[in-house]
């Protein structure tokens, strides 16, 4: 009764934070929104008993993720509240919104169709110690290589959204 409780409570937040990530103009306050929905997310993943994804989703995407998308909004000067002409500019919000659609319809689709989970004692009991002990031994080099990914992309998105004038100075 008390988990439902809090699951729905948890539910509200996430999904209040989306909402506000998606409909805000100023795009600092749409990162802070976003950051609100991963926190929901943790907490969702923590009440559920899932420590090592909620402790991996507050460090990795609450601790870094979110930070990064706030400094590189604030370092490429787009902080800025978004007109409403460069809001229908923006690449087609119309498109999004019927992307947005068909891909909901399709997940919901999807849940309807898949079959209830079969809770039982066959399942899988993996520790925290040993995710750690996998992503620091045979896993390593593919953790490494997302890692490097990551930065080559958000470097190159710097770029791309650095000013004309300032490309040329480098």
């Amino acid at each position: 009764m008390i988990e439902g409780l809090i699951f729905g409570l948890l539910s509200i937040l996430t999904l209040a934070g989306a909402a506000a990530a998606a409909l805000l103009r100023n795009l600092v306050h749409c990162a802070l929104s976003l950051s609100v929905t991963f926190v929901g997310l943790a907490l969702m993943y923590l009440s559920l008993g899932a420590q090592f994804v909620g402790l991996s989703q507050i460090l990795v995407y609450i601790g870094a993720v979110a930070i990064l998308v706030v400094f590189a909004i604030l370092l490429t000067r787009g902080a800025g509240a978004l007109t409403p002409h460069r809001l229908i500019a923006a690449a087609g919000w119309r498109l999004g919104w019927i992307a947005s659609v068909a891909v909901g319809f399709v997940l919901i689709v999807a849940l309807v169709r898949s079959p209830l989970p079969v809770s039982g004692d066959h399942a899988v009991k993996v520790t925290v110690q040993q995710i750690g002990q996998a992503l620091m031994g045979p896993y390593v080099l593919p953790l490494e290589i997302v890692a490097i990914l990551l930065t080559v992309a958000l470097i190159g998105a710097v770029i791309v959204a650095m000013p004309e004038d300032q490309k040329e100075m480098r």
